[in-house]
């Protein structure tokens, strides 16, 4: 009877493990599949982004109006990609919205960077990449509707120059001035200036603000 007692009990421990043997091994296969589709992903994006990057730079470099447009485009459809791939990366839709400004598609690029510095993506995001996203969507808002859209143009301005230093804070703070001159705050555009020339000594802009403000 013991003997007997003793055979259940070992055969009972062997299917016990058997079936926890079966639980684990699919996680295990599930979490090592899921981590090499995890850096394929990871190497498809960067590839994509790199030639996005690539061809928006050539952009800059081309006088052409057709031949910059259709590098724009080509640029485009390659951050879709990385867009399709990794949604959360930010530095996917901030090549897209550039690609679209270069389209002349404001509004989607302005779509674009609403993406790119929402709470799932802008972490992502060091404090200078973010400030300069602020400063273009700023000066997307204003091209579109000046009028109805500086008041939100200031606030991105003001969190830019926040984060910003060097030659970006000095776009940022020139920008600003130029949104409190609009506004007719000419001190405070009297002010933005003077900051931006302090950061940036040779900026053109700065002093054409100044001499308008009466400084």
């Amino acid at each position: 009877m013991a003997e007997e007692l003793v055979v259940q009990l070992a055969f009972f421990l062997m299917t016990l493990a058997m079936f926890f043997a079966v639980l684990k091994y699919p996680k295990q296969a599930l979490t090592k599949f899921r981590t090499k589709n995890r850096n394929r992903t990871t190497v498809q994006s960067s590839h994509h982004l790199a030639q996005a990057s690539n061809l928006l730079e050539r952009t800059r470099s081309i006088h052409r109006k057709a031949q910059s447009l259709a590098h724009a485009k080509n640029a485009l459809a390659e951050a879709e990609k990385v867009v399709s791939l990794s949604p959360r990366d930010p530095a996917a839709h901030i090549i897209k919205a550039l690609a679209l400004d270069l389209m002349d598609r404001q509004t989607s690029a302005l779509r674009s960077l609403d993406l790119a510095l929402s709470p799932p993506c802008a972490k992502s995001l060091s404090r200078g990449e973010r400030g300069d996203a602020l400063v273009k969507r700023a000066e997307l808002k204003l091209a579109m509707n000046r009028k109805r859209r500086v008041d939100s143009a200031v606030d991105d301005l003001i969190e830019a120059v926040r984060l910003c230093d060097g030659d970006a804070g000095s776009r940022a703070l020139c920008l600003l001035g130029q949104c409190y001159e609009w506004k007719g705050l000419m001190e405070s555009t009297r002010e933005n200036c003077e900051k931006a020339l302090s950061m940036e000594p040779g900026s053109f802009v700065a002093r054409q603000g100044l001499g308008r403000s009466g400084s």
